[in-house]
């Protein structure tokens, strides 16, 4: 068990939205990944812990998403859909906070940062899809701004076992603590 002071911890959860979850993930379909969250930011909201969700989105012309020259974009067959960003039903609740990204990482070009400074939080416990592109992107940076981060491997998803595998024993373990969700007991 990973005991954390509710007072100083946040859930971030990435992009777990509608043009995100039902794609074809390994080792965890995506309506698993999102029950899972559902019941960790119950426990979160209980213990009076901030709950962040973050999505990402672009707008319609794509010009505020990035342009670098890579060998291989994503883009899914046929465009995105109308909801593709929205997150998934049931998920967020009115006191959550919410982060929209324009990138993998939820730090860069986003008020996270400030969100958690401002509220004292000191560690973050990481969960989402994809485990080795948002997630972990989030991880390095969080990692890097001095966060304490702790990764929650039953509530992420991503594309491949091994994209999984490898990020969750050779990645995460420089970065933070790695658990499960029913490992985290959060204290008053």
């Amino acid at each position: 068990m990973i005991s954390l002071q509710a007072t100083k911890t946040a859930l971030v959860l990435i992009d777990l939205q509608k043009g995100i979850t039902g794609l074809p993930l390994a080792p965890t379909p995506g309506a698993m990944i999102v029950e899972r969250s559902k019941e960790l930011t119950a426990r979160f909201r209980a213990a009076g812990a901030p709950v962040i969700l973050v999505n990402v989105a672009f707008s319609p012309d794509f010009a505020d998403a990035v342009h670098a020259v890579v060998d291989r974009s994503f883009s899914p067959p046929g465009g995105f859909a109308p909801d593709w960003a929205e997150l998934v039903d049931g998920l967020a609740e009115p006191t959550d906070l919410r982060v929209t990204k324009r990138q993998w990482g939820a730090f860069y070009g986003t008020d996270l940062d400030l969100q958690l400074r401002r509220r004292g939080i000191s560690t973050i416990v990481l969960g989402g899809i994809a485990t080795n592109l948002g997630v972990e992107s989030t991880a390095r940076a969080a990692h890097e701004h001095g966060y304490n981060v702790v990764l929650a491997t039953d509530v992420m998803s991503t594309f491949t076992e091994e994209m999984q595998r490898f990020a969750c024993e050779e990645i995460f373990p420089r970065l933070g603590h790695v658990t499960t969700s029913d490992a985290i007991a959060l204290d008053a």
